[in-house]
């Protein structure tokens, strides 16, 4: 839909004021400025720096390019400090000749020995108007880069309104950042190109490391990433080889680093949580069976938020023993002396997960088994049961209606179908074809199924659990149903069931809901929009703070999470095949279907309603209690009104969009080479329409900032407590009549807890959840950027109007989570579901397990 205006479009002002100082040349000789570097240590660069700026609005007829100024060196640097950040700020002259014009780009040369970060450029023009450059990048010696850095100002341009002084600068720009595909990566290189996953293993260490290449292939197809080594070869996809210990150097383009505060920060926190595995590993050495719990009171005392003068001390002396050796084998040198020093100086142990804060047996809990499938860490698996039994590729289910009539408040199964009250939780036909690879080294799988009933109140019973194993014969499955119980040997086994149904969810959650749907599936859209939209493509800053940090968080991810003996095979009970299995879910995976509504109507979670004046989302939820659901068709809402506003301020109408040949580039390389193996899928949107644009626009933030943020920030609240959500069970629920079935009656609960990760397991998963579920004090969040970033002032007041819209939603949330009547916004564990609360209010840095909070970009 395109919005009425009443003012001219963003395009047909621009050319208002270019067109008035095309006609008011600048009188004066000299045009003066403001260079802002952060300080990091080293010493600024001086005069060994150098600046041009190139006009807008002149072309120089030898070059086609911009009108050059002379240069303007760096020189008396005056140091100053904001928000905890420390500059050095250089004041320049530079001389223009009188027809000079506006200027619209400017060169930096850096002839100093040391790189600098460049935050910032402003120019005083005509009545000290203003041109700002919002640069934050890195600035390589030309020794190194060989070529001067290209910056062009705030001002958005569509390619057909390109100041003509400006047409050639900008298509060289991107033909730099596309390169040639041939050489490779150096650290100080801006070279956005694509390529398999093949870095995930290590054939030089065995036969056991080695993984598929993940991409290009019909078996194992894949999203694209960032190239980070030598150039692919010609041939069939290859593998690049990984050391040994955790890579924190890996290459990824300049410009998509972590700040070197937030890397402080990332190491920082990784420490810290490494410490806590280190005294809980360093206490279980002095156990006789370091291996498994004796009791439930064992697992609580990981999370003592008190220090143990009995663990410190022998910790401190194991430090030098067994935990050490295994831990040098994982990190650098300088990372693992940090952590030494830290274990050293601050030893305590896990803090309590929330799970377990206020109601230390909420985890055991029906009500709150349930509950956790609308808001806890993966609300985006649970879906309506369209038939019964339920039917996958290996047959019927064998949940029978006897097994689960009796428990639907008085209602026939008929009956609650008819009303859409049977919900399920469906990890069986996916996981079946991988378990007799699973099921080996110790690891107890199955494939599950679990069905839930809808009560009155909105709550979730669970009625059923069905998990199986791969029959005797191909295609033919074995199974068993397990039902609720109170009491008894039935209610003891009911747990044991409900612990492999969580090791399944938490599997499915940390691939796929996490991993794939935010982090994998959005790299493509980064590399694209770099290698075919300007920087001055309004959809390129609209994106930009969508993108932050995403891709040195994934290559940190291949290098230490999914990579070949990484902590997700280490952790996960899918082992070495857990990026197969990711593999084999993206062939389901459908970006149309990312988008929130289309997702919630075919999971059958909410049903279209396109013709509701009072419902813009276009769809109603099932019910309303629905945390998941609720909060983010809000936060879906705001987002695409602020991606409709924006969109309109520079496309007057379809053929706009039509004819963007960046748009159009852009859109063809998402969907025939990042998701090259989905390129023939009729899904996609023809992006021939403004409706086509803002509805990809939409899903696009959304993945990255409100989805990513509901599935990510509440992991050490729920998954941090391994009784919760374990992530493998190293047992299989015995059958009556054999010797583990005596075994299980003698003491269940022991045998529970024989089910569960080992220390080590466990221990590892915790302080992997701790590390992700912290925020960092530079994340930018939803609904938040430097206004700088923008000088006209109608995108401002759009962006005002999407601020004020998130912060409204926030009201709407506290009241949500007050309302006694929404009983799945906390439940038994009592925790409040935040994890979709913008916080947009709150204009301060934050830091640590907040749970509150939407950053705008996949960044940890």
């Amino acid at each position: 839909m395109v919005f009425p205006r009443s003012y001219p479009s963003m395009q047909e002002r621009v050319r208002d004021v270019q067109s008035k100082f095309q006609n008011h040349h600048i009188k004066q000789n000299i045009i003066k400025g403001k260079i802002v570097i952060q300080n990091h240590g080293q010493s600024g660069p001086g005069k060994s720096a150098y600046v041009q700026i190139y006009s807008s609005t002149t072309v120089d007829p030898s070059t086609g390019k911009g009108k050059l100024s002379a240069k303007a060196y760096l020189k008396h640097g005056k140091s100053e400090g904001h928000g905890g950040t420390k500059t050095r700020v250089y004041k320049i002259k530079i001389h223009v000749e009188p027809d000079f014009g506006i200027p619209g780009a400017f060169l930096m040369k850096n002839q100093h020995k040391h790189k600098f970060f460049l935050e910032s450029v402003t120019l005083e023009i005509l009545d000290n108007q203003i041109i700002y450059f919002d640069c934050r990048s890195w600035v390589y010696p030309f020794q190194k880069t060989k070529s001067e850095r290209l910056f062009f100002s705030n001002n958005s341009y569509l390619p057909n309104h390109t100041p003509s002084a400006l047409v050639e600068l900008r298509k060289l720009e991107l033909a730099s950042l596309r390169g040639d595909g041939k050489q490779v990566r150096k650290e100080w290189d801006r070279i956005y190109d694509y390529d398999y996953y093949n870095d995930l293993c290590n054939p030089d260490k065995g036969q056991e490391h080695i993984r598929p290449v993940l991409g290009g292939s019909e078996l194992h197809p894949y999203p694209r990433r960032v190239r980070t080594g030598h150039p692919p070869s010609n041939t069939e996809p290859s593998t690049e080889s990984r050391t040994e210990t955790i890579n924190l150097d890996i290459y990824v383009p300049l410009d998509e680093r972590f700040s070197p505060k937030k890397l402080s920060e990332f190491i920082s926190n990784s420490i810290q949580a490494t410490v806590h595995f280190i005294i809980t590993e360093a206490d279980s050495l002095f156990k006789q069976d370091s291996s498994s719990f004796e009791s439930f009171d064992e697992i609580h005392d990981m999370f003592s938020s008190k220090r143990s003068n009995a663990v410190e001390g022998k910790a401190k002396d194991k430090l030098k023993g067994k935990v050490k050796e295994r831990l040098k084998k994982l990190v650098p040198d300088v990372l693992f002396k940090e952590i030494t020093y830290a274990g050293k100086e601050d030893l305590v142990k896990f803090p309590l997960p929330q799970i377990i804060r206020e109601n230390e047996l909420a985890w055991g809990n029906d009500e709150e088994f349930g509950r956790q499938m609308l808001a806890g860490t993966n609300p985006t698996r649970i879906q309506s049961l369209q038939e019964f039994p339920p039917e996958g590729r290996y047959g019927v289910s064998t949940i029978e209606a006897s097994h689960i009539e009796h428990n639907l408040d008085g209602l026939t199964l008929f009956e609650a179908m008819n009303e859409w009250r049977i919900f399920i939780l469906d990890h069986h036909d996916y996981l079946m074809s991988y378990l007799s690879k699973i099921n080996t080294k110790g690891v107890c799988a199955y494939a599950s199924r679990t069905l839930f009933f809808l009560r009155t109140d909105d709550t979730l019973k669970p009625l059923a659990i069905e998990l199986s194993l791969p029959g005797s014969n191909e295609d033919t499955e074995v199974s068993r149903v397990f039902l609720p119980a109170n009491q008894g040997t039935e209610a003891a086994l009911w747990q044991l069931a409900k612990a492999h149904v969580a090791a399944n969810d938490s599997a499915y959650h940390q691939l796929i809901s996490h991993w794939l749907h935010t982090h994998a599936v959005v790299e493509p859209f980064i590399i694209a929009t770099r290698r075919q939209l300007s920087v001055m493509h309004p959809i390129n800053w609209l994106l930009r703070p969508h993108f932050k940090d995403t891709m040195h968080i994934n290559a940190l991810a291949r290098s230490i999470l999914i990579n070949s003996r990484g902590i997700l095979e280490k952790t996960l009970f899918s082992g070495e095949i857990s990026m197969e299995l990711s593999s084999e879910l993206y062939k389901e995976w459908r970006f149309d279907e990312q988008a929130l509504p289309a997702d919630l109507v075919k999971r059958g979670l909410a049903l279209e309603d396109p013709d509701n004046p009072n419902n813009p989302t276009g769809v109603q939820l099932l019910f309303d209690d629905y945390p998941y659901g609720a909060d983010g068709l809000d936060i879906w809402y705001a987002i695409k009104t602020w991606v409709t506003d924006f969109c309109t301020l520079f496309y007057k109408d379809d053929s706009s969009v039509n004819s963007d040949v960046e748009i159009q580039a852009w859109w063809s390389e998402i969907q025939n080479v990042g998701h090259g193996d989905k390129c023939n899928e009729t899904w996609w949107y023809k992006m021939t329409t403004l409706v086509d644009l803002t509805e990809a626009l939409t899903t696009l933030i959304w993945i990255t900032s409100g989805l990513h943020a509901s599935v990510n920030f509440g992991q050490y609240a729920y998954d941090g407590c391994p009784l919760n959500r374990p992530m493998l069970c190293r047992k299989f629920i015995p059958k009556e009549g054999t010797q583990e079935f005596a075994e299980f009656l003698r003491d269940p609960d022991k045998y529970y807890l024989n089910m569960l990760p080992d220390r080590f397991e466990m221990s590892l998963g915790i302080a992997l959840t701790e590390v992700l579920s912290k925020h960092t004090s530079d994340e930018v969040y939803l609904g938040q950027r430097p206004l700088l970033e923008c000088t006209d002032n109608v995108v401002q007041q759009k962006f005002k109007k999407f601020n004020e819209h998130l912060q409204e939603i926030e009201k709407k949330i506290i009241q949500r989570n007050k309302d006694p009547k929404f009983k799945n916004r906390s439940g038994p564990a009592k925790i409040p579901y935040e994890l979709l609360y913008p916080d947009t209010s709150n204009v301060g840095p934050r830091w640590g397990i907040t749970r509150k909070g939407i950053p705008n970009s996949v960044s940890i």
